[in-house]
């Protein structure tokens, strides 16, 4: 507990609105989500050292908001709605409403006082939009393809190979970005040159880590596994045992660790020795290639932190 704290705040924020519930006072005010809404808000805030903030990640509405606050000197935890929602729901608060997110925020604040997020620098914050979008782009992509595949009408197939082009040259320049701003830092790229040294990865896999996991090599393999969200959780009540499942965490990175996971399972000697050991022991294929997932994200971890390639750690 941080004693100099004498206020909790929560922000419910929304593309056009922020709903504002400050603690103890009961302090609630509607603003808007705009530059003169930010301002506002600032005024009717205690001193930064003598506040804690709580909001929701909401997908982006909160970016700017979260980055005036760090600037001014503010703690601001953002958190998992999940996270927030079963603290309502453990509160016996089952309503829902912007006005009441934000008390229950605060309460969050007050009661769970989470710790502060990190700023993400600017660049950081460049690259992980560059490749959010083009996972956005391969899977407007995917979607016409597969409508082009159920479409027989010429005239049909024709507009949807339109826009499979247009979508395609997209991908294309955005990855030119990716790849430029990359080379333009002497870190990423040799982050990006020691993930891609292990068999199977590629360079999706490395500017996805690089984005999304940017404290890779800087934590050890329970903390990685978990703040990706690989480690696998009990589910056990007294003599029941139930099955160990992965959840929470950053799907982006699961998503192409699954892909890179299936690769090495055929490409890679340690992965592939590691994949059949599990199957000879009658281990399913979703346990298996979890296991391979969180065994591969641990070797990049490793890499990583002693700044050594695949052959290098594997012949020492």
């Amino acid at each position: 507990m941080d004693g100099a704290n004498q206020a909790w705040i929560g922000i419910d924020v929304a593309k056009a609105t922020l709903d504002l519930h400050i603690l103890p006072a009961g302090q609630a005010q509607h603003l808007p989500n705009t530059d003169a809404g930010h301002g506002q808000l600032r005024k009717l805030l205690p001193p930064p050292s003598t506040c804690l903030i709580v909001l929701e990640a909401t997908g982006g509405y909160e970016r700017q908001l979260v980055a005036d606050l760090t600037d001014a000197g503010y703690k601001v935890p953002v958190i998992n709605p999940k996270r927030a929602r079963d603290f309502a729901k453990a509160l016996g608060l089952l309503a829902k409403t912007d006005r009441i997110d934000a008390r229950v925020l605060a309460l969050f604040a007050e009661k769970v006082q989470p710790a502060p997020s990190e700023k993400t620098p600017e660049k950081q914050a460049e690259i992980q939009q560059l490749v959010a979008r083009r996972r956005q782009l391969i899977d407007l992509r995917t979607q016409e393809s597969n409508r082009w595949d159920v479409m027989p009408a010429k005239a049909a197939r024709k507009s949807i190979q339109s826009v499979i082009n247009t979508l395609e040259a997209e991908i294309r320049g955005i990855e030119k970005l990716i790849e430029a701003l990359l080379e333009s830092d002497d870190e990423w790229r040799s982050k990006a040159e020691l993930i891609e040294s292990v068999p199977g990865l590629g360079g999706v896999t490395a500017t996805t880590v690089i984005a999304d996991v940017p404290e890779i090599g800087k934590l050890n393999r329970q903390q990685i596994s978990a703040l990706v969200g690989l480690a696998p959780y009990n589910r056990d009540s007294g003599a029941m045992k139930g099955k160990r499942s992965i959840g929470g965490g950053r799907k982006s990175v699961r998503c192409v660790l699954y892909m890179a996971a299936m690769a090495a399972r055929r490409s890679n000697p340690v992965i592939k020795a590691f994949a059949d050991r599990l199957a000879q022991h009658g281990k399913p294929f979703k346990v298996i290639i979890t296991a391979c997932m969180r065994k591969l994200l641990v070797i990049l971890n490793s890499i990583v932190k002693s700044g050594r390639p695949w052959m290098a750690q594997t012949t020492s």
